[in-house]
């Protein structure tokens, strides 16, 4: 293992949720204000992901007030506390961003993934 490799596998973090493009999430992010630190859930839709390895990053997509709001999140930074998904969803494309152009709750309608148990 070269020693790019291996700085990378160190900067890798073990406990990343399993989520898809399509599933609805929480983002937990870190907020440092001033001296303080709190937490800040960002809540949308998966539209998309890219990379790997530690460069691995996730859109995320809500629509707050009426205005589509989009946030990229690295999948591997400590600023992020923990990834919920409250819901997957069932989507035929990589990329999702054919949500861009629908207006209301058309926007963030994706089919729910049947549960097998």
């Amino acid at each position: 293992m070269d020693a790019i490799a291996k700085i990378e596998a160190e900067q890798l973090k073990p406990d990343v949720a399993s989520f898809d493009v399509g599933d609805s999430v929480k983002v937990h992010t870190r907020v440092v204000e001033g001296g303080k630190e709190r937490i800040q859930i960002f809540a949308g839709i998966v539209i998309a992901k890219k990379g790997s390895g530690v460069g691995q990053s996730f859109t995320v997509r809500k629509i707050s007030y009426g205005e589509g709001v989009e946030r990229v999140f690295p999948v591997h930074t400590p600023r992020i506390a923990r990834i919920e998904v409250t819901r997957r969803g069932k989507v035929r494309r990589a990329r999702l961003h054919y949500l861009r152009d629908r207006i209301g709750k058309a926007a963030m309608l994706v089919k729910e993934k049947e549960r097998t148990n």
